[in-house]
């Protein structure tokens, strides 16, 4: 499972120009499931996203996590980080996960984050619109 997750002061997205998902401060996470993904990664990335540090402290430092500020989180399929960018000019993406079992992993992950922390998503599979006011900028790449 790949995450790459940003700190925004707020994100939201839109499917067919309805607002689908929208946060106030916390973490955008687009989410790309890979072949060889289970629920033992899943809870391993989960554990990782909502426990990184990447908010300031008192004195300015990257030291606080999601659950410690008590932000919120929005989660959006993203199946273009698993492409493979190695050889020519287009992408290849034999290693994405079958789009039922992403979208069953991709929806337990929604689930199980929603069970620890105010979560908002988008919708697996639709076209999307993501909106974001990126905080720092903070982006990290998160991969298990």
């Amino acid at each position: 499972m790949i995450a790459l997750i940003q700190r925004v002061s707020s994100a939201s997205v839109q499917i067919g120009g309805e607002e689908a998902g929208a946060i106030g401060s916390g973490i955008l996470l687009l989410l790309g499931v890979q072949r060889d993904d289970n629920e033992e990664k899943l809870q391993k990335l989960l554990n990782k996203v909502l426990s990184y540090r990447i908010f300031p402290d008192d004195s300015g430092r990257m030291n606080l996590s999601l659950t410690d500020i008590n932000a919120e989180l929005l989660v959006v399929s993203q199946f273009t980080l698993a492409a493979d960018t190695r050889k020519g000019t287009r992408p290849g993406f034999s290693s994405a996960a079958a789009p039922d079992e992403a979208e069953r992993l991709y929806d337990t992950f929604c689930a199980a984050a929603a069970q620890r922390v105010t979560t908002a998503t988008g919708r697996f599979g639709a076209d999307m619109q993501v909106s974001l006011t990126n905080d720092g900028p903070v982006t990290f790449w998160l991969e298990v």
